[in-house]
C-alpha cells in the first residue's frame, strides 16, 4: 500500500447506463454498470455499486483485510445492483464506510441498500453479511475529509435526484459526475463546481444530440445529457481529461468508436470509459501525454 499512498488512480470497473449488457457487441467498452474506483492518498474510494462492483469484488479477494469507502450517487437499479453481490461484504476482516444524501422520500442509503435484499427479491438479507459496515448520511454539498482526502458533493438535475462527486489530493482532482441532464440555455452550475479546472472529468453522457433530440423517441427529460454537452463542460471548466461515461445499452463498440473520434475532434484529451481502464492522476499536475497502453491506463 505504501505506493498508493504516493499516486492518484482511477480505476473503471462498469462503465454503462441503464442496464448491463453483455455479448459480442460490447467486449471492447465492456457492458456492466457504474462502478468507479479511485485510490488516493492510500484511500480506496468506491463509486457507485452497479454490477462493476461485483467484478472490484473479485479483485479484492485477494488483498484482504480490505477497507474502503463506498459513495453512491443515488439508488436507481443500476447503482446498486452489484452490492448484494460485492463478495468482500460478506468477510468479516474486511471494514466498508458507506454514504449517501438522503433520498427525496426520506430514505437513507442504508434502508435502500437493505430494501433491495429483502425477500422475495433476493434469497439473503443485508444482515448477513460480515464485514463490518457502517452507513452515513450525506448532507448536498457537504465537504467530507478522509486522511488528506476531500471529497465534495453536489446536487445535480436527475428524476428522484442524484449528487456528483469530487475527490481532491495534493493539488489534483477527478470528479464523477453521473447521472444528470443538461439545460438547454445554459450549462449546470453544480456540474461547473465539481468539474472546475479538474485533472479528469468522468461525466454522464449517455446519447448524441440526434437522439436526444430525436422527435420519434426523445430523451429529453430522461436525467441524462450528451457527448457534445460534455465537451462544453469540459471546454467552460478548463478540463484537462474529459471522460465520457455511462454509455447507453444501445450503443455497441463500433458506435462508441465513432462517438470516442467525434468527441476527440471537439476536445482532443477525450476518452470514453472503457472496463478495465485506469487514469494516473500526477501530483504535480501537469498533463502529461494521452496515450492508452494496452492495459488502458492513461497518465494525466
Amino acid at each position: 500500500m505504501s505506493d498508493s499512498k504516493q499516486q492518484f488512480k482511477v480505476n473503471f470497473w462498469g462503465v454503462r447506463g441503464s442496464i448491463p449488457c453483455p455479448g459480442a457487441e460490447t467486449v471492447r467498452y465492456g457492458g456492466n454498470t457504474p462502478c468507479i474506483e479511485m485510490i488516493a492518498g492510500g484511500e480506496r474510494l468506491i463509486f457507485d455499486g452497479g454490477t462493476g462492483l461485483r467484478v472490484l469484488g473479485q479483485s479484492l479477494m485477494s488483498q484482504l483485510p480490505v477497507e474502503a469507502h463506498m459513495f453512491f450517487t443515488h439508488s436507481h437499479w443500476d447503482h446498486i445492483q452489484g452490492f448484494p453481490f460485492f463478495v468482500p461484504a460478506f468477510v468479516n476482516v474486511n471494514k466498508f464506510n458507506i454514504y449517501g444524501v438522503v433520498a427525496p422520500n426520506g430514505a437513507t442509503i442504508k434502508q435502500r441498500l437493505h430494501d433491495q435484499m429483502l425477500h422475495p427479491n433476493f434469497p439473503v438479507p443485508l444482515q448477513i453479511m460480515q464485514a463490518d459496515l457502517k452507513f452515513f448520511s450525506l448532507e448536498v454539498g457537504e465537504v467530507l475529509q478522509i486522511g488528506d482526502v476531500t471529497i465534495e458533493n453536489a446536487k445535480l438535475n436527475h428524476p428522484g435526484e442524484a449528487v456528483g462527486y469530487r475527490v481532491n489530493w495534493r493539488g489534483v482532482s477527478a470528479a464523477y459526475i453521473t447521472d444528470t441532464e443538461h439545460y438547454p440555455d445554459h450549462i449546470d452550475e453544480q456540474v461547473l463546481k465539481l468539474a472546475d479546472n479538474a485533472d479528469v472529468v468522468i461525466i454522464d453522457a449517455a446519447y448524441t444530440d440526434s437522439e436526444y433530440h430525436d422527435p420519434k423517441s426523445s430523451k429529453v427529460g430522461w436525467g441524462h445529457s450528451t457527448w457534445q454537452e460534455a465537451v462544453k463542460v469540459a471546454k467552460a471548466a478548463n478540463v484537462k481529461q474529459l471522460v465520457i461515461f455511462h454509455h447507453d445499452p444501445l450503443h455497441n463498440d463500433d458506435f462508441l468508436d465513432k462517438i470516442a473520434e467525434e468527441a476527440a475532434s471537439e476536445f482532443s484529451n477525450t476518452v470514453l470509459a472503457r472496463e478495465g481502464m485506469s487514469i494516473v492522476l500526477n501530483p504535480q499536475g501537469n498533463v502529461k501525454d494521452q496515450k492508452a497502453t494496452e492495459s488502458q491506463e492513461l497518465s494525466v
